[in-house]
This record gives C-alpha cells, structure tokens and sequence, in this order.
C-alpha cells in the first residue's frame, strides 16, 4: 500500500490543524474520481468527494487544537510539530511508501523528519506541492480540508462568525481583535503563539496606556 499525507490549517491562527492520510493499493483507484489539490475544488466539490475517497480508501486523520499547538510549540518548531503529526497518520495506515507534502525548505531534511517518528520502514517521498502531482496526495489534502471545515463550522455555532480561522481574514481579524477587546484573555481556539494574536494584545495594552 502507497499513501498520501496532506494539512489544512497549518497557518490558521484560530482552529485546529488537521492532518489526512490516504492509503490505497495504487493511485488508479481515484482515477476516476476527479480528484485535484483541494485548493483547485469548491466546498461543495471538496464535499462531494469526502465520501467517496473514504469509501474507495483507507484513511487516517489527526486533529491538534490551538492549545496542543501552542504547548508543542514550547518544544518544537512548526515544521516538526507536522511532521510528527504526518508520522502519526503513516504509522496509522502503515503503507510501504508514502508521499507528502513538504512543509520545509528542504524536502529531503523534511523526510528525514517525519522518518525520525516512525518505528517501522517506510520509504518517504517528499516534494514541494505533492498535493498537486500525485492523485493520493490530492485525496488527503481534500480530506483534511474538509474535516477541518467542518471543525470550524462547528466553532462559529459556539463563538459566532470567526470566518476561515487564517491571518489573512477580515472576518478572523475582526472577530479575534473584538474577542480580545472585551476578554482579559485570547480565546481558547486561539494560537497565542502566532504573532497575530501578540500584535493584537499589544495594541489592547497600548491603549489600555492611553486611558490613563
């Protein structure tokens, strides 16, 4: 078996980041799928064809929240804290190859990174947009996009409208600058690590000086 590992919400500064492994036999499986980066499909696009990959595959997701983040963080870089989560997901499928997609400059010192997590042979093929030259990237990437999706969806019914959960928002801004305008604190969905959300306590404390 040959597997496809993938992340949505790596950058995120509200919500999870979710890692999918996709394992099957051999890529002519999706042939027929219309499968492509997520990226390239729409939500509803992305959301028709969950179902079907999880039917015609095995799959493998692992969810790490802000807070997860946050702690990992204090240990570790970004970058290793996904490549261990990718480590998770391959030794969940157990496959005799796997292909992901690179999250460091160096794609051979990535795969040396999630192969130091690994207690099984694997052989690990790492590449700069993977989720755009082999099928079975492609499906994971769609899966761990919608998986997260569905994670902030279900945040927004408990906190209101945070949008995509990314630095690049309004929506997320906004929300986040309101939240921590009217709370001593960042919320829990939060990464206080990102500089985000230190640049938006900073200006709070900045005026905060000015009221006096």
């Amino acid at each position: 078996m040959i597997c496809g590992v993938d992340e949505a919400g790596k950058g995120s500064v509200l919500g999870p980041l979710v890692v999918a492994g996709i394992g099957v036999s051999s890529e002519e499986r999706l042939g027929d799928l219309g499968v492509r980066d997520s990226k390239q499909l729409s939500p509803k696009e992305r959301e028709r064809l969950y179902p079907l990959i999880r039917r015609r595959c095995k799959v493998a997701t692992v969810m790490i929240d802000a807070q997860e983040i946050d702690a990992t963080r204090n240990e570790m870089t970004m970058n290793a804290c996904v490549a261990r989560a990718h480590a998770r997901v391959i030794a969940n499928l157990a496959p005799t190859r796997a292909i992901v997609d690179a999250c460091d400059v160096n794609c051979f010192r990535y795969a040396e990174m999630v192969k130091a997590h690994l207690s099984r042979p694997c052989e690990i093929v790492s590449e700069h947009h993977a989720d755009e030259k082999y099928l079975v990237v492609s499906a994971a990437s769609i899966v761990a996009k919608v998986v997260r999706d569905r994670a902030i969806a279900g945040l927004a019914k408990k906190y209101g409208e945070i949008g995509s959960g990314y630095p690049s928002d309004p929506v997320t801004i906004r929300w986040l600058t309101g939240y921590i305008g009217e709370h001593p604190s960042p919320p829990p969905i939060a990464r206080r690590s990102w500089k985000t959300v230190g640049n938006i306590l900073a200006r709070k404390a900045q005026l905060s000086l000015l009221d006096f």
